[in-house]
């Protein structure tokens, strides 16, 4: 089993938090802090991201569930509520589709059970491209600031940095292995559709990253939609009193 760091608080029933691309479990301390008054919170790093190594140059979506299943049965973190943000929602249903109904519930932040496009597709190859000629340092300081939307750049100019710092300390492997599993993962959106337990999924109407007419198109298969107005791909920063309160009461709602 490929060895995964993570850290955990809180007791009760247990949520997982996914990171998504170019980040680490660390950011979701704040949410963990607010969460694990009420709930057992654990927050890994994917592979290839933190403190995680990759354990190989190419790695799935359905590959990195499995590691992530065999990491909850070590640690006996049952039927647990996964919450996965853009990256982090892929795997979330790459694990859904694993474990089925061993999962109690399952929440999307500014991510989508579709694949990715044609045009999505070859955005992947390039940054492929740019990552072998030019690095990840290079390609963390140009990616991330664009994830907010244009408004709450200079707001948010400190989050801003210190996400880019995290996103520092993905790997140059992790984050080509990652594009590649991205660009070639499949439509689970017949997967979510099926589920029976709670979900969740919150939009942002400026996420350059998850474009809102495609949550629009997949709303009706959650028991929960919420979009955040103005907002770009990072909610749980731009707006994260709301979006903290809306995690919150869906968990409430799930047990």
């Amino acid at each position: 089993m490929s060895p995964i760091h993570f850290f955990e608080k809180g007791s009760g029933q247990s949520v997982v938090l996914i990171h998504g691309f170019c980040e680490i479990g660390a950011m979701w301390e704040d949410f963990a802090q607010e969460l694990s008054q009420s709930f057992h919170v654990l927050c890994p790093d994917l592979p290839g991201f933190g403190k995680s190594p990759l354990p190989k140059p190419q790695i799935s979506l359905e590959e990195t569930a499995v590691v992530l299943e065999e990491w909850m049965e070590a640690h006996s973190i049952h039927n647990p509520i996964i919450i996965g943000h853009s990256l982090g929602g892929y795997i979330a249903l790459a694990l859904l589709e694993l474990m089925g109904n061993k999962i109690k519930g399952i929440g999307l932040f500014h991510s989508t059970a579709f694949a990715d496009d044609a045009e999505k597709k070859e955005m992947r190859n390039r940054t492929i491209q740019f990552l072998k000629k030019f690095g990840a340092e290079k390609f963390v300081s140009s990616f991330v600031p664009p994830l907010f939307s244009e408004k709450h750049r200079e707001e948010f100019a400190d989050e801003i940095e210190k996400a880019t710092q995290q996103a520092r300390q993905s790997t140059l492997e992790g984050l080509i292995a990652f594009t590649e599993a991205m660009r070639d993962r499949k439509d689970r959106f017949e997967v979510l559709n099926n589920f029976q337990g709670p979900k969740l999924m919150i939009a942002g109407t400026e996420d350059g990253a998850v474009k809102i007419e495609a949550s629009r198109q997949q709303k009706t298969a959650f028991t929960d939609y919420v979009e955040l107005e103005g907002t770009g791909h990072m909610g749980m920063i731009e707006e994260k009193e709301r979006t903290l309160a809306l995690v919150r009461n869906f968990l409430i709602e799930s047990i």
